[in-house]
């Protein structure tokens, strides 16, 4: 059975698999959002730093200034409520990536490890954006699956779809 073959398997394992892939796919999308938020943090240092922008001492209307500015759509799926274990892999990564690489300190780093750390960021959210979209091919193949047995056994579409 190959990985778009779900031909072996019955309605509930396919439902499951599915389930599990969206709950993979809610952390690394937690996740990447997580990089690209200290992405931003970082650049807007590394922007800072060139246009001679004094350093401020309100870390909060900083960080409001960071976080307001417009960076482009998300995803056209529907969002669902996100629980990722702070011992998550992914989230634990992240962590040490940005502890390696002095991000609780970017104003005291020097440009060359401004930067490294900008591209180490860049790196694992570039990992992670290829990796959510695996995992959407893998939960639009198991909901063709759903789909097509749907229209070969003519059952009922909240049945079929419902993951409960």
């Amino acid at each position: 059975m190959s990985e778009t073959d779900f031909s072996g398997l019955d309605l509930a394992q396919i439902r499951a698999q599915r389930s599990e892939a969206q709950k993979q796919e809610d952390a690394v999308s937690f996740v990447r959002r997580m990089a690209q938020g200290r992405l931003d943090i970082a650049r807007d240092e590394q922007r800072r730093r060139t246009d001679g922008t004094p350093v401020s001492t309100n870390i909060a209307d900083d960080l409001a200034q960071v976080f307001g500015q417009e960076h482009g759509g998300g995803s056209a799926r529907p969002p669902r409520e996100t629980n990722v274990s702070p011992d998550h892999q992914l989230v634990r990564q992240l962590e040490t990536l940005c502890v390696d690489n002095g991000f609780g300190s970017l104003r005291t780093l020097d440009e060359a490890s401004l930067q490294h750390a900008i591209n180490e960021l860049e790196v694992f959210e570039q990992a992670c954006s290829a990796e959510r979209r695996s995992l959407f091919a893998t939960i639009d193949a198991l909901t063709a699956e759903l789909v097509r047995r749907l229209k070969d056994n003519g059952a009922n579409v909240d049945a079929m779809l419902n993951d409960k």
